[in-house]
């Protein structure tokens, strides 16, 4: 007879893999923005920027 899975620990797994993988996303976007220079941008100017971008269409 086979052994009945345990639903709740692999919920609990990939619940903490989740966390962990956006903790690192957001570890890597403000590693990003220190890097570029971005964190000396007023929100502003973070804005226009992203609208420009947002307007821009590359072929």
């Amino acid at each position: 007879m086979r052994t009945p899975r345990d639903f709740d620990g692999e919920l609990k797994a990939l619940q903490d893999k989740t966390r962990d993988l956006k903790n690192r996303e957001v570890l890597g976007l403000g590693e990003l923005v220190i890097a570029t220079g971005a964190d000396s941008l007023s929100i502003d100017e973070l804005a226009g920027a992203l609208v420009v971008l947002g307007e821009t269409k590359e072929a």
